[in-house]
């Protein structure tokens, strides 16, 4: 039987050599040409991925020092503040604020926003510290750390606001004190919130007092009892302005850095990042914007908040949201500062190291490297050994695990939420005591000056 040789099925003739070894080298050639595209359109899209990141930092660390969230509606339109730091010669009301004041009240100013004439004036002394102008021609500059001033065409302050870095940042005073490079994620606790709310013009926190239903010279009372580095977000939700011992209930100004791989936030875990900020520009810079916490709804704890609905707060004109995921991202990539030089003794901190991780126990909850909890990283007060009078203030009931990073940077204040510990030591002997450690006098020492030198 013929075959074909065309036909479907049929066997052709063997390939020459030297035509089989150019098919599987042109096959090799388009894998490699194939590859090499593919491997520079990875390498586009890694690039791309890492511009994006960086830009979506960038604009977060305009958000936290720039951006008021439009704010101005409260600080400048509500209490008019605007008008207290002008004062009557210029257009305001009262004597004014002089920049000597301002930064006695814990207000920085930011050096690389003065021209160098205004820097050759501070450094000489012929800058009018006690001037109301002065102050006013800083905030034109917006160089006041956190605080933004609106003026009109005749150069009039018409309002204010305030940003993220009023609280959370600071100043390395490297041109005189309160005036130096920025300090971005450093809790400020020079600065005296209540202080400078009371600027207020009679009459102008009778809103706030409303709310509160008190009077407002109640309302200035509780202010003036904060003191710097202090500020009480829980007011505005449960109207308890002092605690079971009579003193405030204002708590110390945290630092926003060191957060990264960190779980719960604020002293007592509201939330992540995000809904801290979320809750503050919302309920406490009084931005406007979204949010919702169905949790305020509770009356009995949060009878302020749930009474105002301020769990379901919505502005026709939302101008915080859209810049949440950047904000989170510049401030998780904060990293806590090292200690300077000579500030610890550094064979006691080695020392101190070893007991951290072992007989003190300290790491049982302060996890290496992130020293906090990777994981849920809550605790009742009675795992503390303190009240939880703080904790019940908040939807958790319980105490966060504190990140030890960074702690040089705020020691003003004290430590613990409220600052009822003095000094590290008196934080090591507390501990010592509560859960019965036996450390040495030695030992504890030892252990200060190792967290010193996170």
């Amino acid at each position: 039987m013929m075959v074909h040789p065309r036909r479907a099925g049929a066997l052709s003739p063997p390939r020459p050599l030297w035509l089989t070894v150019l098919a599987a080298v042109g096959f090799l050639g388009a894998l490699a040409v194939a590859l090499a595209l593919g491997g520079r359109s990875d390498a586009r899209a890694n690039d791309g991925q890492a511009d994006q990141a960086s830009n979506l930092i960038a604009t977060g660390k305009q958000v936290f020092r720039f951006d008021t969230f439009g704010d101005e509606h409260f600080w400048g339109d509500t209490l008019q503040i605007n008008k207290a730091l002008a004062g009557a010669q210029h257009g305001g009301v009262g004597p004014g604020v002089s920049p000597k004041t301002a930064l006695a009240v814990g207000l920085k100013v930011d050096v690389d926003a003065l021209p160098a004439s205004v820097i050759t004036s501070l450094k000489n002394g012929t800058a009018n510290l006690d001037d109301p102008a002065t102050t006013l021609a800083l905030l034109k500059l917006n160089s006041v750390v956190g605080v933004k001033g609106v003026f009109d065409r005749s150069g009039t302050l018409t309002s204010v606001g305030i940003t993220c870095a009023v609280c959370h940042s600071s100043v390395d005073n490297s041109l005189a004190p309160g005036i130096g490079h920025r300090l971005d994620g450093w809790a400020n606790r020079d600065l005296n919130v209540g202080a400078i709310v009371n600027l207020a013009p009679a009459g102008r926190l009778k809103p706030v007092a409303d709310m509160l239903h008190v009077d407002e010279a109640t309302v200035r009372t509780v202010l003036n009892s904060w003191g710097p580095g202090k500020f009480d977000a829980e007011l505005f939700l449960d109207g308890k302005a002092f605690r079971p011992d009579g003193k405030s209930a204002a708590t110390l100004i945290p630092p926003a850095f060191g957060l990264a791989g960190v779980n719960l936030h604020t002293w007592t875990g509201w939330g992540s990042v995000t809904q801290w900020n979320a809750f503050v520009a919302n309920l406490e810079m009084h931005g406007q914007g979204t949010y919702i916490d169905s949790r305020l709804d509770n009356a009995e704890q949060f009878p302020i908040a749930a009474e105002n609905n301020l769990g379901h707060t919505r502005h026709a004109k939302d101008l915080i949201t859209s810049k949440l995921p950047a904000l989170a991202a510049y401030e998780e990539v904060l990293a806590a500062p090292t200690p300077p030089k000579g500030s610890f003794d550094p064979m006691a901190a080695a020392r101190g190291k070893v007991l951290f991780a072992g007989k003190a126990g300290c790491a049982t909850c302060h996890v290496q490297p992130l020293f906090t909890e990777p994981g849920f990283n809550l605790h009742p007060a009675s795992d503390i050994g303190i009240d939880s009078f703080q904790a019940d203030r908040t939807p958790t009931h319980e105490y966060r695990t504190a990140p030890l990073k960074g702690l040089w940077t705020h020691t003003k204040g004290g430590f613990y939420h409220d600052g009822r510990f003095p000094t590290l030591l008196d934080v090591v002997n507390h501990y010592d005591t509560f859960q019965h450690l036996g450390l040495t006098a030695r030992e504890k020492q030892n252990l200060v000056e190792y967290l010193k030198s996170l």
